[in-house]
């Protein structure tokens, strides 16, 4: 899910106000100290301009703790600051899982486009061929919506995202949620255009798509991603999983802030069905670069659809974020463009991008919802900076 901050704001100001939140901790708790370090093998403490971003996100942007891990062909670095949890002030761990939000998109894109490439699938064939009936009512038509738009943006389905009832999922924050139901609370609302005819980021869009998998394979989105990314990547730390509320391994705490002077709440332990194949998957740094790079440079894809995948169109955003298929690009103050995506989860957020040349870079801060504009934007500097940074040669000694 994603950029999602008054939505779910909202829906955690009211887990406050009701007495259902997990846990929670002020601000004033955490030790605002850097702990950034670097572990790649030799390296010489450099990275400045990096340090200078993390420990910003967790002073004066808010968050409780900051991770950012960089690839290339020469190795890996892993910097932190901060802190995994704001009762123990224990340090986010280099090795930590996180909930990776939107970042699962990719990933069901992926899928979705391999079954192009089998002919299991026409991109540009009618939502409807495979699943009939189901996009109905209130002007949403699957006969008129692509396969193609649901991946890109394009369909004009509305967001469920911008019609969750915050009462209804504070009930029990542990409920199984059923793709159908959120799709259904979606399609109670008109389109938000005609399908084809504009850009509007939809959560739905991407629930539609892991229901098309199950359709067309007979086994679910997850099952897809693990025999068809997962396994054959060795992505170790990475999960799609399904109703688990439980993050295995070294994770740090998610928190909330549902407002700009309110307690840090502790949220999670959440049913990740509650975002599904739009949001529903963890991962870590290592793997989500690992991920990126093999995607970008062919390994998952056969060429006609990489290019398909890449095929973008503008957003409309002012720092030049275009958006293919299930994976979006943006410019490099360095030159180029790299190619990845973003993300928010309720207790995370994450960004990340590869470029075509090998060099990768993931993000991922323990806070959202509450976190502010400037959380996001260092984030994406971030990316950037490790990026440009990684193409610098070493240097001479």
């Amino acid at each position: 899910m994603i950029q999602r901050r008054g939505v779910l704001g909202g829906l955690f100001g009211l887990a406050v106000t009701a007495g259902v939140a997990v846990g929670q901790a002020t601000a004033a708790d955490v030790p605002w100290r850097d702990t950034a370090a670097g572990v790649k093998a030799g390296d010489p403490g450099g990275h400045a301009r990096l340090r200078e971003l993390l420990h910003r996100l967790t002073t004066a942007d808010g968050a409780p703790g900051a991770l950012l891990e960089v690839r290339d062909r020469h190795g890996s670095t892993v910097l932190t600051s901060g802190v995994a949890d704001v009762t123990s002030h224990a340090p986010v761990h280099p090795d930590s899982r996180f909930r990776i939000g939107s970042m699962t998109k990719p990933f069901v894109a992926t899928v979705m486009l391999c079954l192009v490439g089998e002919h299991r699938v026409v991109l540009d064939a009618p939502v409807e061929r495979y699943l009939p009936g189901v996009v109905r009512g209130h002007g949403n038509d699957g006969r008129m919506i692509t396969v193609r738009q649901l991946l890109q943006h394009t369909s004009g389905v509305p967001d469920v995202l911008d019609h969750l009832s915050p009462a209804e999922i504070l009930k029990d924050p542990l409920a199984h949620r059923d793709a159908r139901d959120l799709v259904n609370i979606a399609l109670a609302h008109p389109p938000t255009f005609e399908p084809g005819t504009g850009w509007r980021y939809s959560t739905t869009g991407y629930l539609l798509a892991g229901m098309l998998i199950e359709r067309v394979t007979g086994r679910s989105y997850g099952e897809e991603i693990r025999r068809r990314i997962i396994v054959p990547l060795g992505l170790h730390e990475t999960y799609v999983p399904g109703d688990d509320p439980a993050i295995p391994g070294p994770h740090p705490r998610g928190y909330a802030r549902p407002g700009e002077d309110a307690p840090l709440v502790d949220v999670t332990a959440i049913n990740p069905s509650v975002g599904g194949a739009g949001g529903g998957m963890i991962s870590s740094g290592s793997d989500l670069n690992r991920f990126l790079d093999a995607l970008v440079r062919g390994e998952l894809l056969r060429p006609a659809q990489l290019r398909e995948m890449m095929r973008t169109r503008p957003t409309g955003s002012p720092d030049g974020r275009a958006y293919g298929l299930g994976l979006e690009s943006r410019p490099l103050p360095c030159g180029g463009r790299y190619w990845g995506h973003t993300g928010d989860f309720p207790g995370f957020e994450t960004a990340g991008g590869a470029t075509l040349d090998g060099r990768q870079a993931t993000i991922m801060v323990n806070l959202g919802p509450g976190g502010p504009d400037a959380q996001s934007a260092d984030m994406r500097a971030a990316v950037r900076t490790a990026l440009c940074e990684c193409r610098r040669p070493p240097a001479r000694r």
